[in-house]
């Protein structure tokens, strides 16, 4: 949505930044001089004891002299509430009185759907909560306490169950004059091949709602209580709400804790997000069933700049973290990174909380592996480097992922610099590589010698190699 010209500069007028400050900070009373707006308090960004946060009220403007955090009202209200720009300028908007500009009529008309499309939801995860407390429902609530899931923890999570019936939801939507338009449009219903009434997306199933970033009821999740359901786990279906690929569970919780400062979590299931959060880890997301997408990743770095993601630690737990690593590389930007958790072979999140307690899913937090080490780690695991054959294949496999030649890749094996070597980094494809020089100006290198076998020395990555992982777009290390 693009704003009209002179709104944000109204909007920066009508909002007194020591205001929109003052609700998150205490105002150092010696320091500060109210008449002049010259405001000094702790700053909200990070730790500290002195008031080293100024805030001139008269030029809108913010300074922190600890760590260099700058800006304005809406950037303040960004940063400590955790939301986009446009969000921002909704609240800020909201509290100053001012209408938001309106749209388009069309786009109007589809954001009239959108609010009735969510009503329609909303009434379904009341309806669903209900039947959890039915009789029908004794199998699926014993289900959730053997899972640890108490009927409080449930009631958090707005968890509910979908009774084993074709019509039960329609019936109870259409009862409240809810026309078949919007119930088809929300991925509740299916319409009947056979010419009759719809039936239910969701029947037998524990129902976990899925809500966006605004906090709205956009799709649902449920898993089967039949154990010979083929789909174990069903989603919605896509709607005008809800985009699998766009989507996180949890988002809106995990947006929050994360601005809070917790490290931000990337579990693979439903029972996961929900066991960690109950153990403290509240900044918790997951994927909805699918591998992570790209508008997935940048939804996480919107968040935070170097989530952790959680996986199995058996081969498909490994394999899953390299395809994400794939994904990654072309999206880095200064700054951004990925850090990878391993669990225990055998082992999910909720499982490794059940057996020894949240405690030991810190230390694997604490102990998370960067994305360069496990890169490293798959082009020279198991590689042998003693003959000029091997070596050669290996060469031209590194040169077809680098803006290196051959002759540069095979220095960096062999420890010699090259003449012409400008520098070394591993990306997806050339014409998004951008080598770097040294300060000295020569080429810089993996930094893998050789060892008297023949072999690489590894699987770590060198430690200028780990050093420089941040910079945009390269992985690149110095000799």
């Amino acid at each position: 949505m693009s704003l009209p010209p002179g709104f944000l500069d109204e909007l920066r007028t009508r909002s007194s930044l020591s205001q929109v400050v003052g609700r998150k900070v205490m105002w150092d009373a010696r320091k500060s001089n109210q008449g002049k707006g010259d405001m000094w308090a702790p700053c909200p960004f990070h730790q500290e004891k002195s008031a080293s946060f100024h805030v001139d009220d008269r030029k809108g403007f913010y300074y922190c002299f600890g760590c260099h955090a700058k800006g304005d009202a809406i950037s303040f209200v960004r940063e400590t509430e955790n939301v986009s720009f446009m969000e921002a300028v909704e609240i800020l908007a909201r509290e100053a009185g001012m209408p938001m500009p309106e749209r388009d009529p069309r786009a109007q008309e589809k954001a009239d759907v959108r609010t009735e499309l969510a009503d329609v939801m909303e009434l379904a995860v009341k309806w669903f909560r209900l039947q959890l407390r039915t009789g029908a429902a004794a199998e699926a609530r014993s289900y959730l306490e053997r899972r640890g899931l108490s009927q409080d923890v449930c009631d958090r999570w707005e968890i509910g169950f979908a009774p084993d019936s074709w019509q039960g939801l329609w019936d109870a939507l259409k009862g409240k004059d809810i026309v078949d338009e919007l119930i088809l449009g929300a991925g509740l219903a299916k319409p009947s091949s056979k010419g009759g009434k719809p039936y239910d997306t969701f029947r037998g199933r524990i129902m976990y709602p899925i809500r966006d970033a605004r906090g709205r009821c956009i799709a649902f999740g449920g898993r089967a209580m039949d154990p010979e359901d083929k789909a174990k786990y069903l989603n919605s279906p896509e709607t005008e709400l809800f985009d699998k690929g766009r989507s996180l569970y949890n988002v809106r919780d995990a947006r929050v804790a994360a601005g809070k400062g917790q490290p931000l979590l990337v579990a693979e299931g439903y029972m996961d997000v929900i066991a960690l959060s109950e153990a403290g880890f509240q900044a918790s997301v997951a994927p909805l069933g699918t591998a992570i997408t790209e508008n997935q990743l940048a939804m996480l770095w919107r968040i935070s700049d170097e989530p952790i993601i959680t996986l199995d630690g058996d081969t498909a737990g490994q394999r899953a973290a390299l395809r994400l690593i794939d994904l990654s590389l072309p999206l880095l930007e200064a700054g951004r990174s990925l850090r990878f958790a391993m669990m225990p072979e055998g082992q999910d999140p909720d499982d490794l909380l059940k057996s020894a307690g949240a405690g030991a899913v810190q230390k694997l937090l604490d102990a998370a592996v960067p994305m360069v080490q496990l890169l490293w780690q798959r082009e020279v695991e198991g590689k042998v480097f003693d003959s000029p054959e091997r070596r050669r294949r290996w060469i031209n496999r590194c040169a077809k992922r680098s803006c290196l030649s051959r002759t540069r890749v095979s220095a960096a094996i062999t420890g010699r610099r090259s003449r012409t070597c400008a520098g070394s980094c591993f990306v997806p494809s050339r014409a998004e590589a951008v080598p770097r020089r040294s300060r000295s100006g020569h080429g810089a290198s993996l930094g893998a010698a050789r060892c008297r076998k023949g072999r690489l020395r590894g699987p770590n990555p060198p430690s200028s190699l780990r050093r420089r992982m941040r910079i945009p777009r390269t992985i690149c290390a110095k000799r």
